[in-house]
């Protein structure tokens, strides 16, 4: 079995199921595990952002979709080499990988066409989904279904604890300069963890909001988790924000837990729990994804 994945949490998954040495080629966005780095590269970023601010980056990426442009350009020749069984891709968000239709359009004239996965969830439920099809796909059922047991089991754990707590008001921010609600799969994990997002939108897209609106929702805890950051770039954005008198502002992991469906999610659940109510939700992990932003 020959694999490449354009999308990290396409990346982790086949780690977790055991796959990770049918890995032949990566995007450039994938560094997780640390390993994967070893691997080529077959896309690259369309736009060269490293020194851009927030707002120079949202006004970059609008006006590349309002063109109906690509973000990314894929190297055909290098992915042709590779000899590819497997693709793992995206059709959820044109920001986030190559599409579908981008890689449908690459593979097209290859001699052999590989299986192209999109996975695409909009809920937790369609997080399972997608690792059992990355385990049909590459012979990892039993993996796939143990992995899911096990992120259930966790969950589980996390929700028993808090059952009996108020829900804490939360106000997650996908992204800061401008603000942008939780959507997807954030605000069921956030309800899994003991909160309740009056601004997130389970299973839809994350939208522009007013701070006024943040403001208004009178959060007890603000979690700035901007998407594609890290945790040290996440708390350089953080340090922006207004502050609301009486909440907690944490800056945490995105990239780990919140913007890559993956097999993390369970872990960010946790993370969650334990930031929500730490009394109750312990953290009995080695590294400390998080910070506390005063």
């Amino acid at each position: 079995m020959r694999i490449v994945s354009f999308l990290p949490a396409g990346t982790e998954i086949i780690h977790m199921l055991g796959a990770g040495e049918d890995l032949v080629g990566r995007s450039h966005e994938c560094d997780f595990p640390p390993e994967v780095s070893a691997l080529p590269v077959v896309s690259r970023p369309a736009l060269q952002l490293d020194s851009a601010s927030p707002e120079e980056i949202d006004r970059a990426v609008a006006e590349r979709m309002d063109a109906g442009a690509s973000m990314y350009a894929i190297d055909e020749v290098l992915l042709e080499d590779l000899r590819p069984d497997v693709i793992v891709t995206q059709n959820l968000c044109r920001v986030c990988a190559p599409s579908g239709n981008e890689l449908s359009r690459a593979v097209r004239d290859f001699n052999v066409t590989p299986e192209i996965l999109f996975l695409s969830p909009h809920n937790m439920r369609e997080i399972e989904d997608n690792i059992l099809s990355v385990g049909r796909a590459i012979g990892r059922d039993h993996e796939a279904q143990s992995l899911i047991e096990s992120n259930r089991s966790r969950i589980a754990a996390v929700s028993e604890s808090v059952a009996n707590e108020r829900p804490r008001r939360v106000a997650f921010l996908e992204w800061a300069d401008p603000i942008f609600c939780g959507g997807h799969w954030v605000p069921e994990m956030i309800a899994l963890a003991g909160g309740h997002d009056p601004l997130g939108r389970p299973g839809a897209d994350s939208v522009r909001i007013s701070w006024n609106e943040v403001e208004a929702a009178a959060p007890e805890v603000i979690i700035v988790s901007p998407c594609g950051y890290g945790l040290e770039a996440s708390a350089e954005l953080a340090r922006g924000i207004p502050r609301i008198a009486g909440a907690n502002v944490f800056a945490v992991d995105a990239n780990a837990y919140y913007a890559r469906p993956g097999p993390r999610a369970a872990e960010g659940v946790e993370l969650l729990g334990h930031l929500f109510h730490p009394e109750h939700v312990d953290w009995p992990h080695g590294h400390r994804p998080w910070t506390r932003v005063d």
